[in-house]
Parts: C-alpha cells; structure tokens; sequence
C-alpha cells in the first residue's frame, strides 16, 4: 500500500459505491461525495466504514485525493468537470468510468490544470456482477509508467482483467460490443409492453433460450436509463450500429411478411457465413452459453410441455446487422461484457444449428404466432433507433422510465435469476478466471 495515499470518487451512484467498497476493503482512504442533498444518506451509509470518508463536495474530494475518479453520467462530465477540475491537487491522477471516452478526455483536457495525469477506466460489467476475471479497460491518455503503475496497482484489488486500449479502441469496440445488445434487449421490453404482456404469463415466452431475453431485458431496465443513454447517444460508432440494427429488424420482417423465403434464407445465410464462417465453424470450440436445458432453471414461469416455434426475429436480426456493418463478434471477445457474452452464445446456438436455423426460417414464412409481437418488436427498434439519432436524452429517459415503471413489480426475482445466470455460464464458459493483464491489439 501506498503510505498515505488516498482515491476519491466523485459521483457515488451504484459503480462508485462498489469500487469505493472494494478499496476500502483493500485498505485505501477512500476521500467521495455526490449532490449535495445525498450527503447525510451517504454519511449514514457508509459510517461503518472507517476508510471511506463522505465530503460535502467535489473541490474537497479532488484537493484531498491522489487519485480521482468521476463516476457521473457521460452527459454531465463536462460539467462536472468544469465546476471540480480546477481544485485537483497537485500532481494528482485522474480518471472517469463514463462508457463513452471522447467526451470525458476532452473534459479532462480542457478543464484540468497541466500538471495533472489522465488514467481512465471503464468496467465493463455492471455493479451487481462480481469484477473478478471480468475486462477492465484502461486507458494511459496522459501519464507517466510511475502513475499509471499506481492505478493497476490501486484497481488490481477488484481481480479483473487489464485491458489497456485508447480512447478511440476504447469507444469503438464498446460500440461493438454493447450498443446494439442494449437495443435488442430494449426492443423486447417496449414491444412486450406495447402488447401489454409480461412474457413469463406466456409458455411461448418460457425456458431455454427465452429466459436469457426475458431476465437480461428485465435487468436492464432495472438499471438507471443514463448507463444506456450516455452509450447509445454520445458515442458516433453506437449511433450508426443501433441505426443499422433498426434498418436490420425491419428488412427481415418486411421478408417474413411478403412470404419471400428464399430471399429471407440466403439473406440469413448470407449473414452466418460472414459472422460465424460458411458452416458455423468460426469462433469457440465451445458452446458460448449453454443449452436449453441448463437455461431451463431460470425461468419466472412455469416450464410448458411442449414449447412453441419462434423465428427469433431479434436474434437474426444481429447477425444480420454485423453483417452489414463488418463486425466479428469474436474480434472483441476480449472486452466483451457479460451481456454481450450471453448474446452472442445465444445467436451463436441458434447460427450454428443449421436445423434450428432452418426452422426460424420456416417458421418466420408460414407460421403467424408471433406475428404481433414482430411487429410491435420492429416499432420499438426503429423508435428506439430515431430518439438516439436525434440526441434526446429526455425522450431517451421518457421511455425508459415508462417501460421501467411497467415491470417494475417482478425487478426483484428477476435481477435474482439474472445474477444467478450470468453466474452459471461464466463459471462454465471460463469468463470468471483471472489474468493478470491482456494487451488487446485490434483487427483491422
């Protein structure tokens, strides 16, 4: 431990409080404040905790600290920034887990005195999922060996693969990686809620597979909107993949529509042979996520005896826009969150089973069960899709808040069966190793 050094956090939502917990348990001061009416909530919280001392604000947090970490919204870095920057100590280290980079160097660069480093990082998992073996992204945009040594040393105590990107990798492969798995999956709850259905009621909706849509979807929009906003609207390269992903689910269904299965076919097939080779052959010896049958156990309803065809609109609708966009999945496993990890193993499941393949097709032409959900399915996406084009964080919120509120009574179980999931296939699939550190050196 470094003798009297101290980390500061400003921003204490759900990410600042787990790494502040994870540090103090390591035995660093941990100097953290957030809005001024969150104060005496924080104090009470935290006032087991010897080693994290709770500010009344940012200028006390960055005179005091060696190294400083904002945890705030992508949107209000700049802010922030503005207003805290210029009290950063002496020397100091600094750093933001924004998933968005562009706009939070630039705040660092325009707002923070010369003298001081910029190390950035970014998890990428969310603050309920065990950091141990999961990527780590950091990013040496201004700093010297010494300083940078200093902040592997300080985060090594969450256990999580290093990651060392910059800015621009940084931004690009999360784009990849988690923009349009948020707009599927975002997809699912507006159109579940346009139909007025909770899906676990349904047996088409129940085990295998379908658990892993309903319970990812279900802890999203658990979270707070601004995790996924901030993604999605600031950062060029989600803007354009969350676009191409609507266009994608709308092409496919206009094809299921018109009856048009040959054309529908090689278009799907098309797809496969450039995301996972001609015969399904490119990618993991094995399976990313398991089998319906383990998938079986994490179900919100009651398993049906015989389940229903689904021509996984949704899911052809990935390939189909990593296609068109020349995206390998697999390029980026390396930063790959556990959403994307279950996303992908699922597609990939459905890709690499030629048969099962053959039935979404078939099913897709001839078989009108799912028909309204397709479509409500395909409103969502596009909408989704037009409100992150034009920048509205409001109507961003609007509807994430008003899909929120709808669920809002089964969040609990979910975000249990959620948890214990992600849990099982990382233990299975190897995602929850530890390495000490893995310098990713992009394709292309």
């Amino acid at each position: 431990m470094d003798e009297g050094k101290s980390i500061g956090f400003i921003g204490m939502g759900d990410m600042g409080k787990m790494y502040a917990r994870r540090l103090s348990d390591a035995g660093w001061k941990v100097n953290a404040c957030d809005l001024p009416d969150k104060y005496e909530g924080l104090v009470k919280e935290f006032e087991a905790r010897p080693k994290v001392e709770i500010m009344r604000n940012g200028h006390l947090v960055s005179r005091a600290s060696d190294y400083i970490i904002y945890s705030v919204e992508a949107k209000n870095i700049d802010a922030v920034v503005r207003n805290f920057g210029p009290s950063t100590k002496l020397g100091a280290i600094v750093g933001g887990q924004t998933s968005c980079k562009a706009p939070e160097i630039e705040a660092f660069q325009r707002h923070l005195p010369k003298d001081v480093s910029i190390v950035s990082c970014h998890s990428l998992h969310g603050p309920g999922v065990d950091p141990k073996g999961q990527p780590l992204v950091l990013i040496k945009h201004r700093a010297s060996d010494d300083d940078f040594a200093f902040v592997e040393k300080a985060l090594s105590c969450l256990g999580s693969k290093h990651v060392y990107l910059t800015r621009e990798q940084h931004d690009r492969i999360t784009a990849d990686t988690q923009a349009v798995t948020h707009a599927a999956f975002l997809s699912m709850g507006a159109a579940w809620k346009a139909n007025n259905q909770f899906p676990w009621e349904y047996p088409r909706y129940i085990g295998g597979i379908e658990n892993v849509k309903i319970n990812i979807t279900l802890r999203i929009y658990a979270a707070k909107w601004h995790v996924y906003a901030g993604l999605a609207i600031l950062n060029p390269d989600a803007k354009k993949q969350i676009k191409q992903y609507a266009e994608s689910v709308t092409e496919l269904f206009k094809l299921m529509l018109a009856g048009h299965r040959e054309e529908l076919r090689d278009r799907v097939y098309a797809a496969r042979a450039a995301v996972f080779g001609h015969n399904g052959e490119r990618g993991e010896k094995k399976e990313l996520l398991l089998r319906d049958e383990l998938l079986d156990q994490f179900s919100l309803g009651e398993i049906p005896e015989k389940r229903l065809k689904n021509n996984h609109l949704s899911l052809l609708a990935i390939v189909d826009c990593w296609w068109k966009l020349g995206i390998v999945p697999y390029d980026h496993m390396i930063c790959s969150t556990p959403l994307f990890r279950m996303w992908l193993g699922i597609t990939e499941y459905l890709f690499r089973n030629t048969t099962l393949l053959e039935e979404c097709i078939d099913t897709a032409i001839e078989d009108n069960t799912f028909r309204k959900d397709d479509l409500e399915f395909t409103f969502a996406a596009r909408d989704w899709s037009a409100r992150v084009s034009l920048g509205n964080f409001d109507g961003y919120r609007e509807k994430f808040e008003e899909i929120q509120t709808y669920f809002a009574p089964r969040f609990p179980e979910a975000t249990k069966l959620g948890n214990e999931m992600i849990k099982t296939i990382l233990e299975k699939t190897g995602g929850n190793e530890n390495e000490k550190g893995v310098k990713y050196i992009p394709q292309g």
